[in-house]
Parts: C-alpha cells; structure tokens; sequence
C-alpha cells in the first residue's frame, strides 16, 4: 500500500478540476490582455472564474486579486497595507506559517516597522487579551494572525479577532490558506481586510492563489509592469490555473459537509488507534481537540526514542508519506518554529498527518500499524 499524508503540504488535482482546465491547456491559448477573440474568449474566462470565487465567499468580484501563490498573497497584503497607509507597527504571532512570520520581519527590517508578537498558552491558544491591550497601545497598526495553523493544526477564532481590530481601527490580515476550501467564510461577516487562498491545499492546481482584498482598502501592487488585475498585480494571469482555482472552490463548497464528515471521521480513528498502539502518545497543540482544531490535521507527539531521528524516513520506505513539521520545513534540521515557540520536548518525535477527501480508513490502519511496529522495538 502507498499512502499519502501530507495533504497540508498539498492536495492531489481533482480530476473535474482536471477537466475545467485541460480546454486552456490545448486550445484556448490567448493572452486575456488582448482585445481580438483570442483573448476575450480566456479574459471572460479569468472573470467568471473571478465571479465565481467572489460568489462562493459573499465578496465583490473586483475585491478578488489572483496571484501565483498564497505566500505572494500574503506579502502583498503585508507589504501594500504597511508601506502604502504609512504603518508603524505590526502584530503576529510566532506561531504563523512563515510567508507571515518572515515578511513582518522583512517590514521591521527594511521599513523600520515596530513588530510585537501576541502570547499564546503551552497548546498554541492565543491570548486575545493581550491583543487588545496592543491595540490600545498602536490603534493604527497592521494585524496578521492566521485562521489555522499548518502544523499544529490549532484555529483560531479570527471573528473575534476581526472584531478587536474593527474596535481599533486596525488593518487585519488573515492567512486562511489552510481552511479555504474546508470551511465556508462571508467576508460580509467577517472583518478581515485580507483573505488568502492556494488552489493546491483543496485539490487544485499548484501556482495560483488569490488574494481577498476589501473594497476600498487601498494598497500599493507588489509587483508592477503591465496593467493586469486592475493594476494590482502586473504579469499574464496563469489562466488555466486560476480557471481550475474557481472549480476546486467551487468542488470544496459543493461537497464540504461531506467531506468534512469523513475526514473528521478519519482524524478521529487515528488518534483512537495511535492511543491504542503506542504508549505514551500526545498530540501538539489542540490537534486532538475537534472542536479547536482544523479537521484535516493531526499533529502526533511520540515517546522519546533513538528511532525518531530516522522516523519520516522508515516511514517512507514502508511507503507512508508524511510530514515532520510544515511542508516548508520537511527534512530540515533546524526543527519546526512552531513546535519551539511551544517549547515542546524536543527528545520526542513529531508527526502531522495531514487527511483529504481521498484518503480511507484502510490507509489510516495502515499507517498505525507501520508506526507501530516501528515503536513497540523500543525497549521499555
């Protein structure tokens, strides 16, 4: 058997997603900046795609800003908000997915931008109150606090968020790259400056995201030349992946409950049959919690042992693919930023295994019974 669960690192393409985009990989060809038929015909196809994405999440079209990626998404929200209004100071935490956490530090850097982190408790839970006593100290300021997190798999309640920020005149971005396509946002409801979608974390394709962008919030481009996306963001749009963007959110709202149901289900036997097969397991952060976790992500403490020095690797030749830490960290040695905010025993082992629609609960025995086994060598 070969299982893959990395599915936070990315998703494997939906083949009706497949199907959208294969007509703009063969035939329709034209540059949607020209004006002969050619390019009408993919520029109405970049703007129903507009309209749709705009649709699913109660936003404007004109409000929608394709990029190549969420991380460019995140730094032009970043970067525009802060040096376009004149923004003195930021707030994050350091428990952000690093296309976050390295450009505020980027901005306090080059721009000279004052940054203070938000606490957080022992599981990752941010202290909102702390945020409201920042506020009160720099009303004015750029706030970027995640939906949920990557590794842990912690959300965080970003309505409350928004309202603090609302009460002090803040501009709050909100990196929800890990939940688009897994949770239903109204931008109506939510206020949020700044939303962020990748189309590879809900089963489309990879090198396209989009960025939620509130009308008249008014930021300077990231990347400038031509005149596309309203002069926000210059360059040919990469058509085929934003038509399959449209159609993966549209396939996520369509089948969520469904799918979320079932990878619910299969979060739910792991940490069952972990707890069952491996003494002395934990999980990082609220993981376990279903109500205070992303659904799709479990992040797995193992016993102290030499074996978890080798851990993704004897996974992987017994075919199980997973993560250590972000997908942005896998195989690195300098160890996961949010497990050391945690100050988790670092002597113990960590895994996240990340579900989508596809996996089954065969694959999910499979994968305990792999760690298991692996496990129950260590002498007690």
């Amino acid at each position: 058997m070969n299982v893959y669960f990395d599915n936070a690192a990315t998703t494997p393409l939906d083949p009706e997603v497949l199907d959208a985009m294969l007509p703009f990989l063969q035939n329709h060809f034209g540059n949607p900046s020209s004006i002969h038929g050619h390019g009408r015909q993919v520029r109405a196809a970049v703007e129903n795609a507009r309209k749709t994405i705009a649709h699913l999440i109660n936003a404007a079209p004109a409000e929608i800003v394709f990029t190549s990626c969420g991380t460019e998404a995140d730094n032009y929200a970043a970067f525009g908000s802060v040096r376009t209004l004149g923004l003195k100071h930021g707030i994050t935490s350091k428990l952000e997915h690093h296309a976050v956490l390295h450009t505020m530090q980027a901005l306090e850097k080059s721009d000279g931008m004052a940054l203070s982190y938000l606490r957080h408790d022992a599981q990752g839970r941010l202290d909102l109150a702390h945020l409201e006593e920042l506020l009160a100290t720099h009303p004015r300021t750029f706030v970027s606090l995640m939906h949920a997190n990557n590794e842990i798999g912690n959300l965080n309640d970003i309505a409350a968020i928004g309202d603090i920020c609302a009460q002090h005149n803040a501009v709050f971005h909100t990196d929800t790259v890990q939940t688009m396509g897994h949770y239903r946002h109204d931008v109506q409801q939510l206020k949020a400056h700044f939303l962020v979608g990748s189309a590879h974390k809900f089963h489309g394709p990879k090198g396209v995201g989009f960025l939620y962008r509130r009308s008249g919030q008014t930021v300077d481009a990231l990347i400038h030349g031509g005149s596309q996306e309203r002069n926000q963001r210059a360059g040919t749009e990469n058509v085929y992946g934003i038509v399959g963007l449209a159609k993966a959110l549209e396939i996520a709202y369509r089948d969520m409950a469904e799918h979320q149901r079932h990878i619910q289900g299969l979060k739910d036997r792991f940490i069952e049959r972990l707890r069952a097969e491996i003494d002395g397991v934990e999980f990082n952060g609220t993981s376990a919690d279903a109500d205070q976790s992303l659904y799709t992500v479990l992040s797995v403490s193992l016993p102290p042992s030499e074996l978890n020095e080798m851990l993704l690797f004897n996974l992987d030749i017994n075919h199980v693919s997973v993560s250590g830490g972000s997908a942005c960290t896998s195989g690195a040695n300098a160890g996961s930023h949010v497990l050391n905010a945690l100050e988790c025993d670092p002597t113990r082992g960590t895994i996240r295994f990340s579900m989508s629609k596809y996996n089954t609960a065969e694959e999910v025995d499979y994968a305990v019974e792999q760690l298991a086994k692996m496990y129950r060598k260590v002498p007690a």
